[in-house]
């Protein structure tokens, strides 16, 4: 049996409504929060979005450097990025929207 990295569930398996946190444990001191928090929009991106805002960041923004490391075109990264700004504005709660 593999050891599969456990991914965080983004929306419910039963009615796929967006999860919402409602408890969250430290094991160092075995302290536990409970209450009613929603995933940040980062959080709420797939694995491959998120994997795409780091590179970003750490490509200092530059959508050349991006489309040298990912050998695709210039707009071709430029379309992968409009695609997550649009998924971050649809995420986004509407008093944190610009």
């Amino acid at each position: 049996m593999g050891m599969e990295k456990k991914r965080l569930p983004k929306t419910c398996p039963a009615c796929g409504s967006v999860l919402r946190v409602r408890s969250m444990y430290c094991h160092s001191c075995d302290t536990q929060i409970e209450g009613d928090y929603p995933l940040p929009p980062l959080s709420r991106l797939s694995d491959e979005e998120q994997r795409f805002v780091m590179d970003f960041v750490i490509c200092s923004g530059s959508l050349k450097e991006m489309a040298s490391r990912m050998g695709l075109s210039y707009p071709s990264v430029r379309n992968r990025l409009d695609e997550i700004i649009g998924e971050l504005r649809r995420v986004m709660p509407p008093e944190t929207k610009p």
